[in-house]
């Protein structure tokens, strides 16, 4: 019975990066309504931006994330502008969207194993001597412990944001009607692209983390896509709070099914949750 804690920490550190993934992929599904999978190559920017700048350039480790993080939100925006902004004022059906997204994935990926290498990279330069914690009888990293913090430090933030900020609310106008939205005065265009940069800087930050934690590679955005879009369908699409629930939600249910077989199963069973979800409540848990 000494690995149910150690469960419970794995799942609460799985919970907490699905976390990062899903609320940044949910602040922009919520407001433009397509699925932005080349969200998920913006993690792997963050991460090979640290990279560069950290472990090759030996710039401050501070000053290297706060780069990696605005560089991840300057790309989701340039993509925005260039790419879907486009798209969306010629009235582009969801479909080619969705293979614009696709196409600006596959793009991502390429340039960065381009700059860098297909070759597996880690942030952190001290493996192995990391400091840790003990919790409930598990054990957790200083850098887990971090991304535990900080996913519900910004789940905090964008709450408070969408509940007492003009921004937030119009934000949700625009989530909501986005025709009304311009009727009424807001400069939708504006708004959409302050999204895509927060959202995309949020997943920057996401692919940071896990580089210090496990490591980065081109193809690392396209497992963390699947799981943050996942945690975001069973939490309830559009809704931040869903996203979060959502994301701890999948990260007990992967890690304890896995308890008597093998590893290999996680993503299997993370799709399975899904097509329950979609088959018995699509609105997932929480709705919009």
């Amino acid at each position: 019975m000494d690995i149910i804690p150690q469960l419970i920490v794995n799942s609460i550190i799985a919970g907490a990066i699905y976390t990062m993934v899903a609320l940044g992929f949910n602040l922009i599904y919520g407001t433009v309504k397509f699925f932005d999978l080349g969200y998920g190559a913006i993690a792997a920017v963050g991460g090979y931006s640290v990279f560069y700048f950290y472990k090759i350039l030996n710039l401050d480790l501070s000053l290297s994330i706060l780069l990696g993080i605005l560089i991840s939100g300057l790309v989701g925006y340039i993509v925005y502008r260039l790419v879907y902004a486009p798209l969306r004022k010629r009235k582009s059906s969801g479909m080619v969207l969705i293979v614009a997204a696709l196409g600006v994935m596959t793009a991502l990926q390429a340039v960065v194993a381009i700059l860098f290498t297909s070759q597996f990279q880690t942030l952190s330069q001290n493996a192995g001597t990391e400091r840790v914690f003990s919790i409930l009888g598990g054990v957790i990293t200083q850098t887990q412990l971090i991304i535990l913090i900080l996913g519900l430090v910004i789940m905090a933030i964008i709450g408070l944001v969408f509940k007492f900020t003009l921004f937030g609310k119009a934000v949700k106008a625009v989530g909501d009607d986005e025709e009304v939205s311009k009727i009424v005065g807001i400069d939708t265009v504006k708004i959409i692209g302050w999204v895509f940069f927060i959202g995309s800087a949020i997943a920057g930050l996401a692919g940071i983390l896990v580089g210090f934690d496990t490591g980065i590679e081109p193809t690392m955005g396209l497992s963390l896509l699947l799981k943050g879009v996942i945690a975001a369908i069973i939490g309830g699409i559009g809704n931040v709070y869903g996203g979060v629930l959502g994301a701890f939600l999948l990260g007990f249910i992967e890690n304890f099914g896995i308890w008597k077989i093998s590893g290999e199963w996680k993503d299997a069973i993370a799709f399975g949750v899904l097509i329950i979800f979609l088959l018995w409540r699509p609105q997932g848990i929480l709705k919009r």
